[in-house]
C-alpha cells in the first residue's frame, strides 16, 4: 500500500510538471501579431496586419474531421516535409474556416520568414497565401473546442454584433492556440471579419 501511494504521488508530480512545461512552452510560441482596438463587453475588436499562411483546403464540414486531417498535413510540412527537409517553428493560432463548399485550415508562418523564403512542401495540397489586413470581432472561450461549443460561441458573437450594429462578412472562423495534450489554460477564439465602414468617422 505504501509503495502504491509513493508511485501515485510520483506520477502526479510528473503529470503536473509536464503540464507546467507544456504551458510555459506554449506561452513562448510566437503568436500572430494584432492590434487591440477596443473591448465591447464580451468580445474584442482587433486589427490584424497581413500575414503569410500555409493552408490546405477540403470539403470536410466538422471541426474534428478538418482539425485532424488538416493539422496532420500542415504539421508534416513544418516538421521537415519539404524540399529542404527544413523544420519551421510552430506558431499560434491555428486557423480553421468551415464554408458551405470549401473548408480550410492554416498555420501562420513565422514573421521572420518571407513568403519566397519558405521551402516547397512535399505535399502538393499545401498552398500559401498572404492574408489581407482586416478588422475582426473576437470572442474567447476555454477548455477543449468541439463543433458544438464553437457553434455556440458563433451564435453568441453573431448576436452581440447585431446588438452593437456592427456589420461583418465572410465565414466565422476558429482560432486554436494550444496543443491537444495541454489540459489546462486552453485558449480558443471564434472570429469574424468586420466591414471597414464600421470604423469610418
Amino acid at each position: 500500500m505504501k509503495i502504491t501511494i509513493i508511485v501515485l504521488s510520483v506520477l502526479v508530480v510528473l503529470f503536473i510538471a509536464s503540464q507546467i512545461f507544456i504551458t510555459v512552452s506554449t506561452n513562448k510560441t510566437e503568436s500572430q501579431a494584432y492590434q487591440m482596438i477596443r473591448t465591447e463587453g464580451d468580445f474584442e475588436i482587433r486589427y490584424y496586419p497581413s500575414a503569410t499562411m500555409a493552408f490546405v483546403t477540403s470539403n470536410l464540414k466538422s471541426y474534428s474531421d478538418l482539425g485532424s486531417s488538416g493539422f496532420r498535413q500542415l504539421a508534416q510540412y513544418i516538421f521537415g516535409g519539404n524540399n529542404m527537409n527544413q523544420s519551421i517553428a510552430m506558431t499560434s493560432p491555428v486557423h480553421m474556416e468551415i464554408g458551405d463548399s470549401i473548408s480550410t485550415m492554416a498555420f501562420v508562418m513565422p514573421s521572420a520568414m518571407k513568403k519566397d523564403e519558405l521551402p516547397i512542401p512535399n505535399n502538393s495540397e499545401i498552398s500559401f497565401k498572404t492574408s489581407e489586413p482586416e478588422y475582426v470581432a473576437v470572442i474567447k472561450f476555454g477548455g477543449f473546442a468541439n463543433t458544438e461549443n464553437i457553434n455556440e460561441q458563433r451564435i453568441i458573437l453573431e448576436g452581440l454584433l447585431k446588438e452593437k450594429g456592427l456589420s461583418y462578412y465572410g465565414n466565422f472562423r476558429f482560432l486554436g492556440y494550444n496543443p491537444p495534450y495541454q489540459l489546462f489554460g486552453r485558449r480558443n477564439e471564434v472570429i469574424i471579419s468586420l466591414n471597414p465602414e464600421n470604423f469610418k468617422e
